[in-house]
């Protein structure tokens, strides 16, 4: 079955609070989907994000983001009022994040929400079924923001190798602090919940997308680093990241601790698990980035400064996802199979049935080579994109190109006269074969690179686009429906 959807983080949604939250515009949003004509809605990673803003590093994979919370279904319930709202700083300018200015202001109203919270039957429902991570979850925060924030590991040696008195001692003096760090993730849910509700009564379907590795700073690592390549002081022997490449002659050191993949297959993969059971809660299908480090992932040893002096080492292959197979049933996932793809990585994808990517934007190159990311290569079973958050956006990619690369790409896509690129690119994706065309926002609005979302490997200035009420107009959705009637994409009916 053919369809298509757009690309659009919750962040870059318009509010009048400095970021794109879960409430009334995220519904006006899945409205104007419909009107285009698609049947999904990609979002980035949903969890708490810290240092840098990234959602690819998280405080936690289970928890989620509190700045996503829409404040007014705060108003409605009794726990703020409007007129704090309005008197809250949240940064000037609706074309961006300033996350700064967001969390402070957020973080705040929050609080302030807590203490007029009364507990009640759906809360003390959520806190026992999720008691597995919010527990540990909860905890960890209420220390880190006691240890003014710092990373776990440099807490204290009783409360960073988790020692029962320690953290009996911990929880009940910070007992507040626990609990309004649940109360967080229960509204959190309760607001996401219905939202995804919204979206799927009214036949659009959510993607989500989980990162492989989970951040070093994290309540994942903190409460089982019996499951990460740690040393017995609770510090990460190797971390992950990529070999140097044409793109980077260092390679890319993320620094996030690799799992022990021999612990996790003694213990039955129980934690991957939990985590796809709890994302296939959250979301209709899941993207998992970076998928080829399950074949073979590039392993650094701790303290070193680049990637260079990493090693290729094996991952659990087909036998995880067997596993999941057996234990979930046909998980609805899309492998994010790029970078450096090795034929095994080939063979497990082709072996676990997912649908790999396809970005447009890496079919051309200055050498007119032939590849796997041109239209008339692409697999039925794969899902296409103009770019990704982590590229420039189309208007930006073109205009910094090369002359053989814009010739390749004229000479390929052959556009009609006077149409812009961004839009002979979405249509090539719509002609494709591929079951799915995902399209960036930024690139149905045909935005330059001040919207582009990330630049990989590097810190600051990054995440914060956001677009605007204007941009949602009938014109663009009849653009889209368009496309998608013309190359049968439309959703079906019934």
């Amino acid at each position: 079955m053919r369809s298509c959807g757009v690309l659009m983080h919750i962040t870059s949604l318009p509010s009048p609070y400095g970021i794109g939250t879960f409430g009334e515009q995220a519904e006006r949003f899945v409205d104007w989907l419909i009107k285009a004509g698609q049947e999904y809605w990609q979002v980035l990673p949903i969890g708490p994000t810290g240092f840098g803003d990234s959602p690819y590093q998280s405080f936690s994979t289970f928890a989620g983001n509190p700045l996503l919370i829409d404040l007014d279904d705060l108003v409605r319930m009794g726990l703020l009022t409007q007129k704090q709202c309005d008197e809250a700083e949240f940064g000037a300018d609706p074309s961006f994040v300033d996350f700064d200015k967001v969390s402070r202001g957020k973080n705040e109203l929050l609080r302030q929400a807590y203490t007029k919270f009364e507990e009640n039957t759906a809360y003390l429902s959520f806190v026992k079924s999720e008691a597995d991570w919010l527990d540990d979850y909860a905890l960890f925060m209420a220390i880190k923001e006691d240890n003014n924030n710092v990373s776990w590991v440099e807490w204290k040696d009783e409360l960073r190798l988790r020692g029962k008195g320690a953290l009996a001692e911990a929880a009940d003096r910070l007992k507040d602090k626990v609990g309004f760090h649940k109360f967080v993730q229960f509204i959190f849910y309760s607001q996401w919940e219905r939202l995804k509700s919204y979206a799927n009564k009214n036949g659009i379907k959510v993607i989500g997308d989980i990162p492989i590795y989970v951040s070093p700073d994290s309540s994942d690592i903190w409460a089982s680093p019996g499951l990460f390549e740690m040393d017995a002081d609770n510090y990460p022997k190797r971390v992950a990241g990529v070999p140097p490449d044409y793109f980077s002659a260092t390679g890319q050191l993320w620094g996030n601790p690799l799992y022990d993949w021999d612990a996790m297959k003694k213990e039955g993969y129980a934690w991957w698990l939990k985590r796809i059971k709890k994302a296939a809660t959250l979301y209709d299908i899941v993207r998992i980035d970076h998928f080829r480090a399950f074949d073979t992932y590039w392993a650094i040893p701790a303290g070193e400064k680049t990637a260079v002096n990493g090693k290729w080492e094996q991952g659990p292959g087909m036998d995880l996802w067997q596993t999941v197979k057996d234990k979930l049933g046909d998980a609805p996932i899309i492998a994010e199979d790029l970078g450096d793809i090795f034929d095994s990585v080939k063979e497990l994808l082709k072996a676990s049935g997912f649908p790999g990517m396809r970005v447009l934007q890496f079919g051309f190159n200055p050498n007119s080579d032939d590849n796997d990311h041109l239209p008339h290569r692409y697999p039925r079973n794969s899902v296409c994109y103009t770019g990704t958050h982590d590229n420039s956006t189309v208007v930006g990619w073109y205009k910094a190109a090369d002359k053989p690369t814009r010739a390749m790409c004229r000479k390929y896509l052959r556009p009609q006269p006077f149409e812009k690129i961004n839009k002979t690119m979405i249509r090539e994706l719509y002609k494709s074969v591929t079951s799915l065309a995902v399209v960036p926002m930024q690139d149905v609005l045909g935005l330059d690179d001040r919207a582009r979302m990330n630049i990989p490997s590097t810190l600051g200035g990054n995440w914060k686009w956001r677009a605007q009420q204007k941009h949602f107009t009938d014109k663009n959705a009849a653009y889209l429906r368009s496309l998608a009637e013309t190359y049968y994409r439309l959703p079906k009916k019934g």
